[in-house]
């Protein structure tokens, strides 16, 4: 199937991006990633070398007649979420990504594709590999662990770069130009609770939501998506009013940066045949409700032979209020930029099972002071039941500068190019941009890239035509980099 992608023009960066796909490369697992991005600087013979914290740098002296251009530093981030729908058999510590073209996309089957950031990635690797490409020096930045906590950006120091410009290749619109994005921090629950014995004249049951389409935790917050999570929670919560259900498990959802599209809870009921009656109802309420953003939401109810004691009484209530009254999606939009997420939180992991509860969330903000203050009521919830609280991975957000040079000459080249206004905004995503600031406030920095849909979720997707528009204006870009002071 990577024969079929292979062939996509640009010929150059979807082979680059076909090999790096064979590769494994989750966040906090990217030994092999790193070793193929060493493998490959080597081979093309330029300076290579890793940091103390694992991101690799290679470095490119300009093509001949752009030796007096100033230095630019293009970056992206050479890990991946994993994700994979409950039916594929797919195994990401082993297997290369399974790609095909189906019209103007490229696909996965069954899981994450890696366009995000493997299309960035592949087109530096283009860039480096070419004789023709007329470039100023190049420093590439690779980074890893970006999906689930920045600590490669994080990590990296001042003074390991030079550049004057960053070009960061980790946006998923063609038309738009990032000039800031959003913070975060990850909030962690955990706890303990009682078991309790499931009631003898009950029927275990095991109820399912899944079909939802998920999606990216920033950059789709503000869809409407349903979360699997809030939604599987909202029904347990009302039929433990209705129909005092013994909880036994609630395993939903994953990574803190994908909207969760799947959650299963295990319970127990002693009348199933009205259960069943009233979770007809409610199913179609729901389905009513989504049916514009999650149209394939399926809600399935099925008898379950599982063993394994229940959750005590008193804590399935307070864990479900809980959950209830945590604040999921659009916390506030941005009072100065039109249509701007300003803070909001992902609901991403709910694990209850045999005596122990751990909850994940992902909380963003643009400004840093209401990030704090959307954190601090989950917390206050969480602890209000004996959760134990833990905030972690806290990481700035970029603040726009829309007057600077770079900004200008991107504009410029954008509306030359293309005969259309560009989009410059900033994005509720968290781009590493902010981070790489903190060490290198003087440099000038940018975030684009093509067309990537259902970023996080197996239904990633990247536009062909949109990479080689894309592709067209990076290199155009390259050319219009200024004469160095």
């Amino acid at each position: 199937m990577s024969q079929e992608v292979r062939s996509l023009q640009p010929e150059s960066l979807w082979n680059h991006f076909a090999d790096l796909n064979a590769v494994p490369r989750p966040s906090k697992k990217e030994e092999r990633v790193r070793a193929f991005m060493v493998d490959f600087g080597e081979k093309l013979n330029l300076p290579t070398r890793v940091d103390e914290i694992g991101n690799v740098i290679i470095t490119k002296p300009a093509s001949a007649g752009m030796e007096d251009r100033a230095t630019i530093v293009m970056q992206s981030h050479i890990d991946m979420v994993h994700q994979k729908n409950n039916d594929t058999d797919f195994d990401f510590d082993t297997q290369g990504i399974q790609m095909y073209v189906d019209e103007d996309w490229v696909k996965a089957k069954g899981t994450t594709l890696g366009a995000d950031n493997g299309i960035g990635v592949a087109t530096i690797m283009a860039i480096l590999s070419s004789d023709t490409i007329a470039h100023p020096p190049i420093e590439a930045l690779f980074t890893i662990d970006e999906e689930t906590g920045m600590t490669g950006a994080l990590g990296l120091k001042g003074g390991e770069l030079t550049g004057k410009y960053l070009l960061n290749l980790d946006t998923e619109d063609d038309d738009e130009l990032s000039i800031g994005c959003a913070g975060g921090v990850d909030i962690t629950i955990s706890g303990t609770y009682e078991l309790s014995d499931v009631p003898a004249d009950s029927t275990r049951l095991k109820l399912t939501v899944k079909g939802l389409n998920g999606g990216h935790s920033g950059m789709d917050i503000n869809k409407g998506l349903g979360n699997a999570n809030k939604l599987l929670n909202r029904i347990l919560w009302v039929a433990n009013k209705k129909f005092d259900i013994a909880l036994i498990s609630f395993d939903g959802g994953g990574l803190r940066n994908a909207i969760p599209r799947e959650a299963q809870a295990e319970i127990a009921v002693s009348d199933k045949a009205s259960f069943s009656a009233w979770l007809a109802e409610l199913t179609q309420t729901i389905k009513t409700e989504y049916s514009t953003t999650d149209p394939n939401l399926t809600i399935v109810l099925d008898e379950s032979g599982a063993g394994g004691k229940a959750v005590n009484g008193k804590f399935a209530t307070q864990i479900l209020n809980a959950i209830y009254a945590c604040h999921n999606g659009i916390y506030r939009m941005s009072p100065d930029i039109a249509d701007l997420v300003q803070t909001s939180n992902n609901l991403a992991r709910v694990l209850i099972k045999e005596g122990n509860c751990e909850i994940l969330c992902l909380t963003r903000g643009s400004v840093d002071s209401e990030k704090d203050d959307l954190a601090q009521a989950i917390t206050a919830n969480f602890e209000n039941i004996g959760g134990a609280v833990k905030l972690s991975g806290s990481y700035p957000g970029w603040t726009p500068q829309p007057e600077s040079d770079l900004v200008k000459i991107m504009s410029d080249l954008y509306r030359e190019i293309n005969n259309e206004e560009p989009n410059v905004l900033a994005c509720h995503a968290g781009l590493e941009c902010g981070i790489l600031g903190t060490n290198y406030p003087e440099m000038e920095m940018i975030s684009f890239g093509p067309n990537i849909r259902g970023a996080h979720s197996p239904d990633e997707k990247v536009q062909i035509s949109s990479v080689q528009k894309y592709w067209d204006f990076t290199l155009e870009a390259l050319k219009r980099i200024p004469v160095k002071e």
